[in-house]
């Protein structure tokens, strides 16, 4: 049965936004074209009437990845008298850290998207400026290169940190790593001195 334009782009949108679950959840490699069909409720015989190929999904996946993260940073900063600690509460948290299938792109796919393909490193590339921008306008600074030094640091930091926090299997010692790592942020942006 034919499907209407419409019908067949709320689909290809579908597809799009599970693969962007699945793939933070499992990895690039981690599921099949035939899973990933399934879990949008379609068959996988309409993958290629949608998409060139899985790294064209993979691709369009990682920018709605991107662009999802980024909005949640900035949602946090526009909601607080103090944007900072804001995004660091929302990201070097518990909560953020059990969020594999809507949590950031970055720490569940970081180290698998460096071994794909330009298109499909592209839209962490952009994800990774546009964190970068949201940190830039957080960060008191004497001058553009201060902040943008203080940026990269702090997302530095803190994607990590969630990263290592997921490894580890003892809860305290993972929500000490957080801990740390937000009190370090904060550091960083001259929010609080050295003791």
């Amino acid at each position: 049965m034919r499907v209407s334009r419409a019908q067949a782009e709320a689909n290809r949108e579908t597809v799009i936004n599970v693969a962007s679950r699945l793939f933070r959840e499992r990895g690039f490699d981690g599921i099949g074209l035939k899973d990933l069909m399934k879990g949008a409720g379609l068959t996988q015989g309409g993958f290629y009437k949608q998409f060139e190929s899985k790294d064209d999904l993979a691709a369009l996946a990682s920018q709605r990845a991107m662009e999802s993260a980024t909005s949640k940073w900035s949602s946090a900063a526009a909601s607080s008298s103090d944007p900072l600690q804001a995004v660091i509460d929302f990201y070097l948290s518990p909560g953020h850290r059990g969020e594999t299938g809507d949590g950031c792109p970055l720490v569940a796919l970081g180290a698998d998207a460096a071994r794909q393909s330009p298109d499909v490193r592209k839209p962490f590339q952009d994800g990774i400026k546009a964190h970068l921008q949201v940190l830039e306008e957080m960060m008191p600074a004497s001058d553009d290169a201060d902040a943008s030094r203080k940026a990269m640091a702090a997302l530095s930091l803190m994607v990590g940190a969630v990263t290592l926090s997921r490894i580890l299997t003892g809860e305290k010692l993972s929500d000490r790593l957080l801990e740390t790592a937000a009190a370090e942020v904060k550091r960083i942006a001259g929010s609080e001195k050295d003791d």
